[in-house]
């Protein structure tokens, strides 16, 4: 008899691939086995090493063919050879031997769960959940290994609530999970919120003895202390017999998810006390947390402590504290400590570029934006969507919309904010149309507009003034876009109406905002209160107040500071302070505003009073509040307390002076009449005096009857605002009045615009709910007959000399030439039009009140006894018992 001759199989030699080989490893033709019979032969015999071995070779294909080989042979294997097999297929990630291996389980000599086990794991871990189901779902035996496999599947993808209802299912089979198992379960309850099941599982554990096993232990603790339960996660961790460093670690993260960081503190040092030295998740988790609540620099001191313990800061160390410097304002800092981390060797993540850029974006520093674009581009991330999106905003913010484009086109899985970014750096720029074009793009790719989308074209439309666009838009969006409009979508008609000063407008929205069931949040007050911060709307800012108090928004602290300098500037600085000592914490915006709303009224003492009160507390002032105080020491005349103010700026708070500053302190000189001092000292300003310093000068020259220094502050004035109808016509009057209105084409230049564009007086006052205008020298009204009698009556009354003394210096014309003034008709039409005395008259004056006018309120506040509140373009008069809160200083 012949013997049988098997040909030889060895390994192949190996193939390098090139550009044209399409087929991979797994998908070539099989290689099929060669034999060589001989008549009366026995079929050959391939063993199970041998499939082992093709297996472990990652020669898949040749296993299932010698898989058919011994099928052909009427052999079979053993169970542990076809779990190498589908191991190996784990091992390459290949899904389609796994399933032709499927095919031929029935090739396994007897029914074996742990087979089955196995080909749930592959199914699994190859990507395709509802094969592996299926095939968990078919078993007739079920053992603890076999949803140990299903379960870990599961949480390998997060499927966190599968992983639970899987649990309950285990259950009722009457399979209980073991040590390795528990945490599995527990992790999907704690990141499912699931505290319930927690429970339950806890008091498993405890009946199951397994809370010896500190894995276990560590896990029932997490599931307290991610689901927020603070009080039992405590309880849990005190009678634990072991800790380890996930142990204190979940009970760090406990406590500062709830945001008692100075308890996590004191926990982190009883670290020490039982012997476990914190290790980079502990100082992570502290260091993140403290960032997060706005503490930073409790954060840079935990981690320079963190440094001193040997334990170097990693990626997340910096990260964290570069992202909480920048999301808290001190986005220089944090652009210093990405320096210092590229300087330390540790190369930066997409999280920390993106943080650095947006802080590039608010700081609109362009150089350093394109610096730290760079850095992305030689680790090779910029194709990071987030940091993409962080580059298009930064650009867009520098004003580089080409650029800023650039990145959008490079960008290719774009998703909905890349497309918002580009179209809000767009709508900010003013270039609309551009917006809408990407924005009809964005509506044919892939990714949809959102409600932000909408929202931000309509922003852009009103802020740019096309309110009729944006109303468009406004009522498309539910239409066209199948979206609902949210409260930013009214917020942002509302916001730009009161930057168009429609305040009509934005308060009929605000209106049918909340008739639509829609509620104010604390965006839609901030929009519309600064609307309101006029002596014509008090009655709009309490109807604003009585929505603050229905949605219990008093206690916002930004809303309450918002309040306080409304209520003063619309002339209730009494409900202004009640405000402002009813809330329960307060920030320097709050002191600014108080303070400056005493100044705004004339009350000098109260304000330094309260600025006295601020220092005793520790709170350290800032430029509005120096501003202020400067201010306020002006009205008081305390000239020599203010120069120790502006000198205390620089000297004690490190602060560097701005215009404005310097501004005040020329209003210091002046109201004391030292103008000599005044001209001093912007001789010696280390920076050039702009309108603002010689319109403050011009005013005291004026109040002071300096004719030489108003021709200089006058002429300073008019190099610097050439077209500025005010300061020509003034300019006009000071020459007529020093004689110097020669021939010269300057001269005739200014008469001319004098004469042609002269400024007209409009006042406008509410009466019964109503806003009425009036215009100087208007005879047009019903009642102007009535109303300039009136006015002419009390004039003689006053006896007032309208020529003072032959220094004329007004931006209106007199009386006898362009008419009444305006702000008189006013006063007329509110005494006028009440039965009975009014206690309160307020008017809104679009230029600087005459003399003549002045003495006038202050004769009428005494006559009628009644308050007068007028705001001009210079100040904010109170008359009341002849006195003005200017103290005729304006």
């Amino acid at each position: 008899m012949e013997n049988l001759m098997i040909t030889c199989i060895s390994k192949p030699p190996v193939i390098i691939p090139t550009k044209h080989d399409n087929l991979s490893e797994f998908s070539q033709p099989q290689t099929k086995l060669s034999f060589t019979y001989t008549k009366n032969n026995k079929n050959p015999k391939i063993t199970d090493n041998h499939v082992k071995y093709l297996a472990r070779s990652g020669r898949l294909a040749e296993a299932v063919a010698a898989l058919d080989s011994i099928a052909l042979s009427g052999s079979q294997v053993r169970p542990n050879t076809f779990i190498s097999l589908l191991q190996a297929c784990i091992d390459f990630g290949s899904l389609d031997l796994g399933r032709k291996l499927h095919a031929r389980i029935h090739l396994v000599k007897e029914s074996d769960p742990f087979v089955e086990t196995k080909l749930v794991s592959t199914y699994a871990k190859c990507g395709s959940f509802a094969d592996a189901r299926k095939v968990f779902d078919e078993m007739s035996q079920k053992n603890l290994y076999t949803w140990s496999a299903m379960i870990g599947a599961y949480s390998r993808v997060s499927r966190w609530k599968e992983v639970v209802e899987l649990f309950f299912l285990m259950m009722e089979d009457g399979v209980l999970p073991d040590e390795f198992l528990f945490p599995r379960i527990l992790q999907a309850c704690a990141n499912c919120g699931d505290v319930r099941t927690g429970r339950l599982l806890h008091s498993l554990v405890i009946r199951l003895g397994m809370v010896c096993y500190t894995r276990v232990s560590n896990s029932v603790l997490a599931v307290y202390a991610k689901c927020g339960k603070l009080r039992s996660a405590r309880r849990f961790f005190d009678y634990m017999n072991e800790r380890d460093r996930v142990t204190w670690n979940s009970m760090l993260l406990a406590y500062c998810q709830k945001g008692e960081n100075d308890e996590a503190y004191k926990l982190f040092n009883g670290m020490w006390g039982e012997g476990i030295e914190p290790c980079i998740v502990s100082w992570n988790i502290l260091i993140n947390s403290y960032n997060q609540l706005g503490r930073c620099d409790v954060a840079l001191g935990l981690m320079k402590e963190m440094e001193s313990s040997r334990v170097s800061p990693d990626v997340f160390t910096w990260t964290s504290m570069i992202s909480g410097l920048a999301q808290n304002g001190r986005r220089w800092q944090a652009l210093f400590l990405f320096k210092e981390m590229l300087l330390a060797g540790i190369k930066p993540n997409g999280v920390t570029i993106t943080s650095a850029v947006s802080a590039c974006a608010s700081l609109k520093v362009l150089k350093l934006g394109l610096e730290i674009h760079s850095i992305a581009l030689r680790m090779g991330i910029t194709d990071n969507v987030l940091v993409g999106n962080s580059l298009i905003d930064m650009y867009a913010k520098c004003g580089e919309l080409e650029a800023a484009r650039q990145v959008f086109d490079m960008i290719e899985e774009k998703d909905v904010y890349t497309w918002n970014s580009m179209i809000a750096g767009y709508c900010q720029a003013g270039y609309c149309g551009k917006a809408y074009e990407l924005f009809i793009k964005m509506q044919e790719s892939d990714v949809k507009p959102n409600v932000i989308t909408w929202n931000t074209m309509i922003s852009g439309y009103i802020q740019n003034g096309d309110e009729d666009r944006a109303m468009d838009l406004f009522q498309r969006i539910e239409q066209d876009g199948k979206i609902r409009r949210n409260t930013a979508s009214w917020n942002a008609l509302i916001a730009g109406y009161v930057q168009l000063g429609a305040i009509d407008k934005a308060f009929g929205v605000f209106r049918q905002m909340q008739s639509c069931s829609i509620s104010p949040n604390s965006v839609t007050i901030l929009s519309i209160l600064p609307g309101c911060a006029n002596l014509i709307a008090t009655k709009k800012v309490k109807e604003i107040h009585g929505c603050i108090l229905r949605r219990d928004l008093e206690f916002v602290i930004s809303i309450s500071n918002s309040l306080i300098d409304t209520y003063a500037k619309s002339g209730n600085i009494l409900y202004s302070r009640n405000i402002f000592d009813g809330m329960p914490t307060r920030d320097i915006i709050s002191w600014n505003s108080i303070i400056g709303g005493y100044v705004l009224h004339g009350c000098f003492d109260a304000a330094l009073d309260l600025f006295d009160q601020m220092r005793k507390l520790g709170i350290k002032p800032n430029r509005g509040t120096f501003l202020s105080i400067i201010l306020a020491r002006g009205i008081a005349k305390m000239v020599d307390e203010g120069k120790q103010i502006f000198s205390s700026i620089s000297d004690n708070y490190e602060i560097i002076p701005a215009i404005e500053h310097y501004s005040a302190m020329i209003d210091l000189y002046g109201r004391s009449g030292r103008l000599g001092e005044a001209m001093e000292f912007i001789e010696d300003m280390p920076i050039e005096p702009d309108s603002s310093v010689w319109t403050s000068l011009l005013t005291a020259s004026r109040i002071h009857k300096d004719i030489a220094l108003a021709v200089l502050a006058g002429e300073r004035l008019l190099d610097l605002e050439p077209g500025n109808i005010v300061i020509n016509q003034l300019m006009y009057q000071i020459y007529s009045l020093c004689g110097k209105l020669d021939d010269s084409s300057k001269v005739r230049k200014l008469e001319k615009e004098s004469t042609l564009r002269r400024s007209l007086g409009h006042s406008w006052i509410e009466v019964r709910n109503t806003v009425h205008a009036f215009v100087t020298g208007d005879q047009s009204k019903p009642s102007s007959n009535l109303l300039h009698s009136w006015v002419q009556n009390i004039t003689r009354e006053v006896n007032i000399d309208d020529h003072h003394g032959g220094f004329f210096i007004e931006e209106e014309e007199k009386e006898e030439i362009g008419g009444i003034h305006s702000e008189k008709l006013a006063i007329a039409f509110a005494l006028i039009s009440s039965p009975s005395s009014p206690q309160s008259i307020r008017i809104v004056k679009n230029i600087r009140m005459c003399r003549n006018c002045h003495l006038t309120a202050k004769y009428v506040s005494l006559r009628f006894g009644c308050e007068i509140y007028l705001s001009d373009t210079k100040f904010f008069h109170h008359f009341k018992n002849g006195r003005c809160s200017c103290g005729d200083y304006w």
